[in-house]
Protein backbone atom coordinates (compact mmCIF):
# COMPACT_ATOMS: atom_id res chain seq x y z
CA UNK A 1 0.00 0.00 0.00
CA UNK A 2 1.30 3.37 -0.78
CA UNK A 3 1.80 5.87 1.38
CA UNK A 4 -0.12 9.51 1.28
CA UNK A 5 1.74 12.06 -0.58
CA UNK A 6 3.43 14.86 1.74
CA UNK A 7 2.56 18.62 1.28
CA UNK A 8 5.53 19.46 -0.91
CA UNK A 9 4.74 16.11 -2.90
CA UNK A 10 0.76 17.07 -3.78
CA UNK A 11 2.68 20.86 -4.96
CA UNK A 12 4.67 18.79 -7.12
CA UNK A 13 1.63 17.05 -8.62
CA UNK A 14 0.02 20.43 -9.36
CA UNK A 15 2.80 22.30 -10.62
CA UNK A 16 3.97 19.27 -13.12
CA UNK A 17 0.14 18.76 -14.06
CA UNK A 18 0.13 22.23 -14.41
CA UNK A 19 3.01 22.84 -16.99
CA UNK A 20 2.18 20.26 -18.86
CA UNK A 21 -1.34 21.44 -19.50
CA UNK A 22 0.51 24.76 -20.55
CA UNK A 23 2.57 23.11 -22.70
CA UNK A 24 -0.45 20.88 -24.80
CA UNK A 25 -2.05 24.23 -25.15
CA UNK A 26 1.32 25.89 -26.44
CA UNK A 27 1.66 22.45 -28.93
CA UNK A 28 -1.84 23.79 -30.25
CA UNK A 29 -1.43 27.17 -30.08
CA UNK A 30 1.57 26.87 -32.49
CA UNK A 31 0.03 24.30 -34.57
CA UNK A 32 -2.92 27.07 -34.84
CA UNK A 33 -0.34 30.08 -35.72
CA UNK A 34 1.67 27.64 -38.15
CA UNK A 35 -0.58 25.27 -39.53
CA UNK A 36 -3.64 26.42 -41.72
CA UNK A 37 -5.40 28.61 -39.86
CA UNK A 38 -2.40 30.89 -39.12
CA UNK A 39 -3.66 32.61 -36.06
CA UNK A 40 -1.51 33.84 -33.09
CA UNK A 41 -4.21 33.38 -30.69
CA UNK A 42 -3.36 30.33 -29.08
CA UNK A 43 0.63 31.26 -28.62
CA UNK A 44 -0.73 34.52 -27.09
CA UNK A 45 -2.28 33.35 -24.45
CA UNK A 46 -0.52 30.24 -23.91
CA UNK A 47 3.19 31.79 -24.42
CA UNK A 48 2.73 33.69 -20.96
CA UNK A 49 0.81 30.80 -19.42
CA UNK A 50 3.76 28.56 -19.96
CA UNK A 51 6.56 30.68 -19.02
CA UNK A 52 4.69 31.06 -15.57
CA UNK A 53 4.09 27.52 -15.39
CA UNK A 54 7.41 26.78 -16.06
CA UNK A 55 9.25 28.92 -13.47
CA UNK A 56 6.60 27.61 -11.02
CA UNK A 57 7.64 24.18 -11.43
CA UNK A 58 11.26 24.55 -11.24
CA UNK A 59 10.59 26.17 -8.19
CA UNK A 60 8.53 24.30 -6.54
CA UNK A 61 10.73 21.19 -7.87
CA UNK A 62 13.60 23.08 -5.81
CA UNK A 63 11.50 23.15 -2.70
CA UNK A 64 10.33 18.96 -3.11
CA UNK A 65 13.62 18.12 -3.66
CA UNK A 66 14.69 19.73 -0.26
CA UNK A 67 11.63 19.13 1.66
CA UNK A 68 11.38 15.35 0.51
CA UNK A 69 15.37 14.65 0.30
CA UNK A 70 15.20 13.20 -3.16
CA UNK A 71 18.31 11.72 -4.40
CA UNK A 72 20.87 14.11 -6.97
CA UNK A 73 19.59 11.88 -10.11
CA UNK A 74 15.93 12.56 -9.28
CA UNK A 75 16.38 16.43 -8.94
CA UNK A 76 18.00 16.24 -12.09
CA UNK A 77 15.46 14.51 -13.96
CA UNK A 78 12.68 16.81 -12.57
CA UNK A 79 14.11 19.53 -13.82
CA UNK A 80 15.18 18.31 -17.19
CA UNK A 81 11.57 16.91 -17.78
CA UNK A 82 10.35 20.47 -17.84
CA UNK A 83 12.31 20.77 -21.07
CA UNK A 84 10.42 18.79 -23.53
CA UNK A 85 6.47 18.57 -24.50
CA UNK A 86 4.76 16.81 -22.05
CA UNK A 87 7.03 14.85 -20.12
CA UNK A 88 6.54 16.74 -16.73
CA UNK A 89 3.20 14.62 -16.30
CA UNK A 90 4.62 10.83 -16.41
CA UNK A 91 7.85 11.63 -14.41
CA UNK A 92 5.70 12.83 -11.57
CA UNK A 93 3.35 9.41 -12.15
CA UNK A 94 6.55 7.58 -11.59
CA UNK A 95 7.44 9.53 -8.66
CA UNK A 96 4.53 8.85 -7.08
CA UNK A 97 4.78 5.22 -7.77
CA UNK A 98 8.39 5.23 -6.14
CA UNK A 99 7.08 7.02 -2.92
CA UNK A 100 9.20 10.16 -3.64
CA UNK A 101 6.44 12.30 -3.06
CA UNK A 102 5.44 10.83 0.01
CA UNK A 103 7.14 11.82 3.60
CA UNK A 104 10.17 9.84 4.89
CA UNK A 105 9.55 8.01 8.13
Amino acid sequence: MSRPLAPAGRLFVVAALIEGFTWAGLLIGMWLKYGPVSNELGVKIFGPLHGGAFLFYVVVTALSALCLRWPWWATLLAVIAAVPPLVTVPLEMGFCRMGLLSARV
